[in-house]
């Protein structure tokens, strides 16, 4: 059974940086897309930042410019680099990887992820 490792939240100041890592802990062979999401309290699941294997990426307007999504496609490795941190930034985020044959979608646990003065 394939289970996605999310690491790298904390608590970080306004205008600081965290990297998210996420890492399948059992074997597969690879993901075509894998992505993070976030969710605040109150606020439904949002999608953060997409990758396919083949490196196009996709991001929400509200992190543009901020964060960074990458992936070792080696180690079925997604990363999230999260520069110019803001207090809105503050959610659980999750990682998501998607398998093509049969189409499936693994999730992470979640890290929480906040933002505080």
């Amino acid at each position: 059974q394939v289970q996605l490792m999310e690491s790298g939240g904390g608590l970080v100041q306004p205008g600081g940086s965290l990297r998210l890592s996420c890492a399948p802990s059992g074997s597969i062979f690879s993901f075509t897309v894998m992505g993070w999401y976030r969710q605040a309290p109150g606020k439904q699941r949002e999608l953060v930042a997409d990758i396919t294997s083949g490196g196009s990426t996709n991001y929400a307007d509200s992190v543009k410019g901020r964060f960074t999504i990458s992936r070792d496609n080696a180690k079925n490795t997604v990363y999230l680099q999260m520069n110019s941190l803001k207090l809105e930034d503050t959610a659980v985020y999750y990682c998501k990887a998607r398998i093509s044959d049969p189409r499936y979608d693994y999730w992470g646990r979640g890290t929480q992820v906040t933002v505080s003065s």
